[in-house]
């Protein structure tokens, strides 16, 4: 349970943060370039919710507590000692990652397929998509670096690689199901 009855600790004053299992490491660190680009994604989340609604709005409030389950499992690091702490660490699990191929396959099937690139645009809604798109991109391109330095739940990694794919496909839902998809117009401004 978590309980926030003091807001600053001034633990951090000196350029340190506490990990998930108590170590101090550097707010610059990798680790915490993932799991804080995490939360950065989920911020924008909050913002494409204010033009969300029905069942696109529900599914990003899923997302947005996956992505708290995603910060808790990359601010927790030696995978490998799971089993001895005290408390189960939050993981994301496979199900998770199942659950947006799903919705993909499922708002997929309701788009025309592509005969051009798109441009990030066209409703409010759809821009804030591609917004989270490209931070959900950010944030798999740092943990996929963290992973190449200490140890990373490899359903983390295709989470942030679905989740992507996830906004762009919703993105173009947001745009009247494709149909005011802004397209690329390759060369037009020669």
């Amino acid at each position: 349970m978590v309980v926030l009855n003091k807001i600053y600790t001034k633990t951090g004053d000196d350029g340190e943060t506490a990990l998930g299992n108590g170590a101090r490491v550097a707010k610059h660190s990798m680790r915490v370039t993932a799991y804080g680009t995490v939360d950065e994604l989920n911020a924008i989340v909050g913002l494409a919710r204010l033009h969300a609604n029905g069942d696109l709005n529900a599914q990003l409030s899923l997302i947005q507590n996956d992505l708290f389950d995603l910060g808790a499992d990359l601010c927790r690091p030696e995978m490998d000692k799971d089993a001895d702490a005290e408390y189960p660490p939050l993981r994301i699990v496979p199900t998770q990652v199942d659950r947006l191929e799903s919705e993909i396959d499922v708002m997929n099937g309701q788009l025309e397929p592509l005969r051009s690139f798109i441009l990030p645009g066209g409703s409010a809604l759809s821009a804030h998509l591609h917004q989270c798109r490209t931070v959900a991109r950010r944030a798999e391109r740092h943990t996929v670096q963290l992973a190449t330095m200490e140890s990373v739940n490899p359903a983390a990694v295709k989470y942030l690689n679905r989740l992507s794919d996830w906004f762009f496909v919703s993105a173009r839902m947001a745009n009247e199901d494709g149909k005011a998809d802004v397209l690329w117009v390759p060369g037009a401004n020669r």
